[in-house]
């Protein structure tokens, strides 16, 4: 500190190798450790969503998303936001359009190709909300919660609870994913010939 000295890496390392070592210090540069945690880590969070159904041709819109997670001490928040960002399209892509399709004459795959895949996009989303409240996490000296999978974890069960309670007063009460316009559509349908014959 306070000089305009400096040293590299690479020239450090090949001091140590020939041995030109202070005394008392090995003439090498590795290291070995390990830890293992007294327990598991918990990340948790919560998903919120706001959408709307039209009854007519049983499209979805997702018109708000807020997710408020708790990933302990956080290393790069940028990153963390993206990642969570881009769970919740896939898990949202999950809920409402991603669907491997068979014909079932022949076992063939329908939906081989991105022209026929749903795949999800910017314009299935609106601007999502997201929140931390992070706890730091005891059982690792980082105080660290892993945080890989809170996104696609969170946004299925997320938006079909959501979708159910919009489709509660039809008495649709369960629906396979991935929630197709199409089936959503059949199954109004179903419930309003249900209703109409009772």
């Amino acid at each position: 500190v306070g000089t305009d000295r400096s040293v590299g890496l690479q020239e450090v390392a090949a001091k140590a190798h020939a041995g030109q070592v202070p005394d008392g210090e090995t003439p090498d540069l590795d290291g070995d450790g390990r830890f293992k945690p007294p327990a598991a880590t918990f990340p948790n969070g919560t998903h919120i969503v706001e959408l709307e159904v039209d009854p007519d041709t049983g499209g979805v819109t997702l018109e708000r998303y807020i997710v408020v997670d708790d990933f302990g001490a956080v290393v790069n928040p940028l990153m963390l936001a993206g990642q969570v960002h881009g769970g919740i399209a896939q898990g949202a892509g999950q809920a409402l359009i991603e669907e491997a399709a068979y014909d079932p004459e022949s076992g063939q795959l329908l939906t081989g190709s991105f022209m026929d895949y749903g795949m999800p996009r910017a314009d299935l989303l609106p601007q999502i909300e997201f929140h931390l409240r992070n706890i730091p996490c005891t059982t690792n000296p980082l105080g660290i919660k892993g945080a890989g999978e809170a996104g696609a974890i969170g946004a299925p069960p997320a938006v079909i609870n959501g979708l159910i309670d919009a489709l509660r007063p039809y008495g649709i009460t369960h629906i396979d994913m991935p929630a197709t316009p199409h089936k959503i559509w059949r199954a109004i349908q179903a419930a309003q010939v249900k209703a109409a014959a009772e």
